[in-house]
Order: structure tokens, then C-alpha cells, then sequence
């Protein structure tokens, strides 16, 4: 609909505008004009989100405050194809006009999107976000799921097997890190940064399940340890997988930063239980998986073996 704005009339008795006075008035409008563009441009920007309407299949607590969310993208070919590599992540938002689109690793590995036509999250329910009222929502709802995007978990950097046959993963809280290497005299460190905004517990999602089950040759591997941190057994997770984790050929060491009296486990932080139970017998062919929030990420990087 054309909207037409009507200029007021211009009063006989106003001066007229001097030279000096109208610079200031191009400047302020080559400023709005700019404006004008970036703006469009933004809109321009927004729009370009391929967004592609989905059904919930399960919603069921996997934690305290967290819950496991599965999502059919069955009848979304391209949608599910979008997501070849471990670690790579989305954005989701709900039908409802206020919510603002969040972003969350797939916790699945991607040969669950390719044989079940699923994704699958792990989503803490924060209150007040669009995490609360994803995780209020019952089956047969429907969300709206970007391609997924990143570069996922670069596992040829410990590759071949035999070349790193010790691999050690860290994970804590979720916040997810992914893809910067750093290389250290005495150990090369894989550090995988997947923040998108350093925003505690706001980035959604536990990828170090997909590195898992997605497979990256731990039967081959001598000593693959994850340690896993949370703040006591309620707060953790998978530990129905952990078994089939075990099976798989990596170890499981559970690190509780306040577990109860009758825990006989690794106590403290992950950083922490490394440095107690370390045990690395070749520095040189040994790769790490940081998983966790930034502090975590930082001590550990810097250990000295």
C-alpha cells in the first residue's frame, strides 16, 4: 500500500537556508540514506535463513534441567542431508512471532539422520529463553530448523589412529567449543570452539555424543579417556550410553565438582583429574578434545605433561 506524506507549507516569512546551514542537513541526509541501507541490507540478510517446519517426536528429561529432544526430519531430505559431520550445529525457532532463533548442537550422530530421519538435541531449559519453551512443547508440535553449518570436529588432525593413540576428551557444562588447533612443544592439542556467543549455558547441546558414535577409531586407539564433569550424578547426562561408550573403546571417568559422601569417583574439575591421573606415556601422539566452558578449555590447554 503507497503511502503518501504531505509537506507542510513553507511560511513566507522564514529566511532563506544559507550555504553553511545546508552541509549539515547533506550530511544528515547521506547519513540516513546509509542507514536506510545497512538496515535494508540486515532485512536482506535475514531473509536468506532457509527455514524448513519440522515435528517433534520425544521430549523426555535427561537431567536435571536437561532434556533429550528429537526432532523428524524424515520428510526433509535436504534438511537432513545438511548434516555430514559430527559437531556441526543449527538454529531453531519456535512459530511464536517473539521468539528469537537459537542455536544448538546435534547430539546425534549424523547416520541417525540418514537411517531414522532424526535429530536429536540435548537442551538445558534456561528460564525466560526460547530453551524453556522448546522444552514445554509436546510431540507432534512443529519448530523451524536451519541447515545444519560449521565445520564439525576436524578428526583427521588426529589421524591416523595410529598416530595418536592416545585421545583425551573433556567435557563440562554446555557450552561447546570447536575447531582451533593449538600445537604445544610436548603435545598437540585439538581444541574445538563451536561458540557462537560467550553467553554461559546459553549455546544448547552436547556434540561430544555425535564425536562418539559418529566413530572416530577409538577400538584402534590405545587409551581414549573422556572425562566427564558435572556437578554431581543428577546433572549428567548419557549415563545410559556410557556402557556402549565403554564398548566402543572409550573409557569413561565421571568428575563431580560437589558429589555426595557416598561417591568414591574423581572429584573436582576434569583439568583437575587429568592432572592427578594423567598417565600419558607418548606426549607426542597424543590428541585432545576440549568440550566445555571457556575456563575449562584455557587450564587445560596449558598443562604441562
Amino acid at each position: 500500500m503507497a503511502v503518501t506524506i504531505h509537506s507542510p507549507t513553507l511560511s513566507s516569512h522564514v529566511p532563506p537556508m544559507t550555504l553553511s546551514k545546508l552541509r549539515p542537513l547533506r550530511h544528515l541526509s547521506h547519513h540516513l540514506r546509509r542507514r536506510s541501507l545497512a538496515v535494508s541490507a540486515a532485512a536482506v540478510r535475514q531473509d536468506t535463513t532457509l527455514w524448513t517446519p519440522t515435528p517433534l517426536l520425544k521430549i523426555s528429561p535427561a537431567a536435571e534441567s536437561l532434556f533429550s529432544i528429537t526432532i523428524d526430519v524424515s520428510e526433509s531430505p535436504e534438511l537432513a542431508a545438511s548434516y555430514t559431520k559430527a559437531g556441526q550445529y543449527l538454529q531453531l525457532r519456535l512459530p511464536e512471532p517473539e521468539s528469537k532463533p537459537s542455536f544448538l548442537a546435534i547430539a546425534s550422530p549424523p547416520t541417525a539422520a540418514a537411517s531414522d530421519g532424526v535429530f536429536e538435541f540435548l537442551v538445558k531449559s534456561v528460564a525466560g529463553s526460547t530453551a524453556e519453551l522448546l522444552c514445554g512443547l509436546q510431540k507432534g508440535d512443529l519448530v523451524e530448523l536451519s541447515p545444519a553449518m560449521g565445520k564439525g570436529f576436524d578428526v583427521d588432525q588426529i589421524s591416523p589412529p595410529e598416530s595418536y593413540q592416545t585421545v583425551l576428551i573433556f567435557a563440562t557444562g554446555s557450552g561447546i567449543r570447536l575447531g582451533k588447533r593449538c600445537t604445544g612443544e610436548n603435545m598437540h592439542w585439538i581444541t574445538f570452539e563451536i561458540i557462537i556467543w560467550h553467553c554461559p549455558c546459553q549455546f544448547l547441546g552436547y556434540p561430544i555424543r555425535s564425536l562418539i558414535e559418529a566413530g572416530f577409531g577409538a577400538e584402534k586407539r590405545y587409551d581414549v579417556r573422556l572425562y566427564y564433569g558435572a556437578r554431581d550424578l543428577n546433572k549428567m547426562a548419557y549415563q545410559e550410553r556410557f556402557k556402549a561408550w565403554e564398548s566402543s573403546g572409550v573409557n569413561i571417568v565421571p568428575v563431580l565438582s560437589q558429589p555426595g559422601d557416598s561417591w568414591t569417583g574423581e572429584k573436582g574439575y576434569v583439568q583437575d583429574a587429568l592432572v592427578r591421573n594423567k598417565n600419558i606415556t607418548n606426549p607426542q601422539s597424543t590428541g585432545v578434545v576440549l568440550c566445555g566452558q571457556k575456563q575449562m578449555a584455557e587450564v587445560s590447554s596449558y598443562q604441562e605433561f
